[in-house]
């Protein structure tokens, strides 16, 4: 694999919200793939806290379309799909990093596709002063 990047999640504008590494599968113009390890660590600031993130995963970020997703793998099986409504990440030297819009489109092997975290998205829009501009382009971003 590749080098070692340290992954960003940020609230709105730049605030840090949780960060791990993975190694860099590859890089072009639009998006950056990602490949992070099982039992790796999961600092959230938002929750002042650690985790251990038990699987592997494959991991997207677009540098131009508003989402990431992360594929988890258990035994060689794709056990969960995880999308972020987010601004286009930003790739910096070893660094990628994104603004979580709360938004997030869930699969698992038990269920289809849902749209989750409505509720937090209100409340932060409201606690980060989402501007009325961004809170109208998210509704088209989950209908798209």
């Amino acid at each position: 694999m590749g080098k070692i990047l340290k992954l960003q999640a940020l609230k709105f504008p730049n605030i840090p919200h949780y960060e791990w590494e993975g190694e860099l599968v590859q890089a072009t113009s639009d998006y950056v793939l990602v490949y992070c390890k099982p039992n790796r660590k999961l600092k959230h600031y938002t929750k002042n806290d650690v985790f251990t993130i038990k699987n592997r995963s494959f991991e997207f970020f677009s540098l131009k379309e508003w989402f990431t997703a992360a594929l988890e793998v258990e035994n060689g099986q794709i056990i969960s799909a995880y999308c972020n409504v987010a601004k286009p990440a930003v790739f910096e030297k070893d660094t990628i990093s994104f603004v979580d819009l709360d938004l997030d489109y869930i699969m698992d092997q038990h269920s289809g596709w849902k749209v989750v975290d409505e509720e937090e998205f209100e409340e932060n829009s409201i606690k980060y002063k989402y501007p009325e501009a961004l809170k109208k382009k998210l509704p088209s971003l989950l209908i798209d």
